[in-house]
């Protein structure tokens, strides 16, 4: 092969992260997705990991199927732009969703709860690859002046801003978020900027408590009961918020004892299985459980605003960047729960602790 017919079929390729079977990445070249007419091509420039993530890696997700790129907390530079969309060289933040439009929800306007909802890099290829080809409508700018690191948590910061929203927080609230990982983290922060009275965590992994305190949030004590220490912060009444970011089976045989009477549980993680609660205790108290499954629009650009403001400081939240080829390794990292909160993949040339403007 001539040097330039190698020259040209390399321009028509790419490299990926694919999942190729449980537990399985592999590093390969594949051919640069294509792009539909009203589309873009984004370059990927950090790719968040989160639990849906690891569901896929293990092989129990029940729509991912393989071979397929994932990465659906995208972040990235329009490399070739569509109209109008953003111009070519904008810094982009993705709305992964992907809706039927003809469904009951998606008829009302909410097609973040569409009957048949799939996402970009779980049903179709996502950003774990060089690039992405994408809809302009998914497509949502953010100032390139706002540090790489910060505006990859977009996606995972949309899902608190919407779990704040459904909660009905109004200011003054005493409020309670059990889990410290990315979006419980995230949830507290968005909760004491809608003016949260008090926000309290409960968290086992005392790298992660240690995270929340550096923060500014007051924890329950390593050892002590959850409830307990809940009930003695709040005079007894209970919390009038609980964000459950665990969504783990001991976590929702606490829920109706940590909120007050006609308090309001907010269910942010996604729990893998049934599990039991106390319905009668949640009856007879009249409390009001919200469940919480994505993100609307609205939440992407809200929460672009927060982060373009700066006003969540961001910046103190500890991630960690892995180039392209390490992915392996990144997930690895991600599904340690450490003092690392959240996980990215990055460009090529990206190595762990690095950063690309």
């Amino acid at each position: 092969m001539s040097a330039g017919a190698v020259a040209e079929t390399a321009s028509r390729t790419m490299r990926a992260a694919v999942w190729t079977g449980p537990d399985t990445i592999e590093n390969r070249t594949v051919p640069l997705p294509e792009v539909p007419e009203g589309w873009a091509l984004v370059r990927s420039e950090l790719t968040g990991i989160c639990g849906t993530d690891f569901s896929i890696l293990h092989g129990s997700h029940p729509r991912a199927e393989a071979p397929v790129v994932m990465g659906h907390e995208i972040t990235g530079i329009v490399e070739r732009a569509a109209p109008g969309g953003p111009a070519a060289g904008t810094r982009v933040i993705v709305e992964p969703l992907i809706h039927c439009g003809n469904c009951h929800p998606c008829r009302e306007g909410n097609t973040h709860v569409c009957r048949s909802l799939k996402l970009y890099g779980i049903d179709v290829s996502g950003s774990l690859a060089e690039y992405v080809a994408l809809p302009v409508e998914t497509l949502i700018p953010i100032s390139s002046g706002v540090p790489l690191r910060e505006a990859a948590l977009a996606e995972p910061l949309a899902v608190a801003v919407h779990a704040v929203s459904r909660s009905g927080l109004r200011g003054g609230e005493r409020v309670v978020v059990f889990g410290a990982g990315p979006i419980g983290i995230l949830t507290a922060l968005a909760a004491r900027h809608e003016g949260a009275g008090s926000v309290l965590i409960s968290e086992p992994s005392p790298e992660r408590r240690q995270v929340a305190e550096e923060l500014g949030f007051d924890t329950v004590a390593p050892g002590a009961d959850p409830v307990e220490a809940i009930l003695e912060a709040t005079g007894g009444d209970g919390a009038d918020i609980v964000f459950d970011s665990a969504a783990h089976p001991s976590v929702a045989a606490l829920l109706p004892k940590a909120v007050r009477v006609m308090g309001t549980i907010v269910l942010v993680g996604v729990y893998k299985k049934p599990v039991e609660v106390d319905l009668q205790a949640l009856t007879f108290a009249e409390n009001t459980v919200v469940g919480v499954r994505v993100y609307t629009r609205a939440d992407v650009e809200r929460a672009v605003k927060l982060i373009e403001s700066g006003e969540l400081g961001l910046g103190r939240v500890p991630v960690e960047v892995f180039p392209l080829k390490e992915t392996s390794a990144a997930f690895t990292k991600a599904m340690t729960a450490g003092a690392v909160l959240k996980v990215f993949v990055g460009p090529a040339e990206a190595g762990p602790g690095k950063e690309e403007e």
